[in-house]
């Protein structure tokens, strides 16, 4: 499947661009491959400069609530300045790599709702940036994310939505300001103990991070509150270890704490370092803690619209 793009620069007359992404899909860490194909128009231009941008949508608070901000995170410069000629045609091959942070959008040929990602092209001429339009990419997740949420699956979980966050989670290397919750219902054994679950993934190209939030209900004396767990793996250890097994020892402390007051709860075999480096299997819950904490709040970043 090849996803096109045309736009047209300064109105009837200019360069026209058709960007190819061949395929438009890729994983964390793969390169997103095309062409960049430029015509020019009816008369002779000075191309400053070709680039390519990943864009997503990411989820910003504000004194007025919540806006979805379209933010570039990666960018690939494809060519730098050139004289093109009326009628001259250019290809300009490219290979863009896709950064390990980048958050999945399909998951087995299925969209994740809310998640939009694309590529979107510039094209600069007389110190003028004409923006093309956002046009689709699909990123898969990795065999280790794959494992994670093939678990979810397994223990009953039913997928409620995506979206991205932004911040930082406290205690993991992140390269990207923002982080991609996926959101769960919990099983059905756990209604009006656990409220929804949300899964977030921190890769890099050693390292697999999950951490994952619950709300926890309270009970008659109170209680409740968010819940958190976390571990860290080397990918091919994160392929072999028993997710449904972890995940589900996890839930059942958060729901056997839903109606008491949080204190910290247990840590399993080794802890997580600063980067997300662990020594054996870690897993932990952590309890009474506001979400500030865990997730760090960042200033304001430039929004592209």
């Amino acid at each position: 499947m090849v996803f096109k793009k045309m736009l047209r620069v300064f109105g009837v007359g200019g360069p026209t661009v058709d960007t190819v992404l061949d395929p438009p899909r890729a994983r964390p860490g793969e390169t997103l491959t095309g062409t960049v194909h430029i015509k020019g128009g009816d008369h002779d231009v000075a191309i400053e400069g070709v680039a390519l941008g990943l864009v997503t949508r990411v989820e910003v608070e504000s004194g007025d609530g919540e806006f979805g901000a379209t933010t570039e995170f990666a960018r690939l410069a494809v060519s730098g300045p050139f004289r093109l000629a009326a009628g001259e045609t250019r290809d300009i091959p490219f290979g863009f790599p896709v950064p390990f942070e980048t958050p999945v959008t399909h998951v087995h040929g299925r969209n994740l709702r809310g998640m939009t990602l694309g590529v979107r092209t510039e094209l600069a001429v007389a110190k003028a940036v004409d923006k093309g339009d956002l046009d689709a990419v699909e990123i898969h997740p990795l065999a280790s994310q794959e494992r994670v949420l093939g678990a979810f699956g397994e223990l009953g979980f039913g997928f409620k939505s995506a979206d991205l966050e932004r911040g930082r989670i406290h205690g993991l290397r992140q390269e990207l300001p923002f982080y991609q919750e996926i959101e769960f219902h919990p099983p059905s054994r756990f209604a009006g103990r656990v409220g929804e679950v949300e899964l977030t993934f921190v890769a890099d190209a050693h390292h697999l991070a999950v951490v994952l939030e619950a709300d926890r209900r309270g009970g008659v004396f109170g209680g409740g509150g968010d819940a958190f767990g976390r571990w860290t793996f080397p990918h091919e250890v994160a392929l072999r270890t028993d997710w449904e097994g972890e995940i589900g020892r996890w839930l059942d402390e958060v729901a056997q704490r839903g109606g008491r007051p949080g204190g910290h709860g247990h840590r399993g075999h080794g802890g997580v370092g600063a980067g997300g480096v662990v020594a054996g299997a870690a897993a932990g819950i952590v309890g009474g803690m506001v979400l500030g904490e865990v997730f760090d709040e960042m200033g304001d970043f430039g929004d592209e619209g």
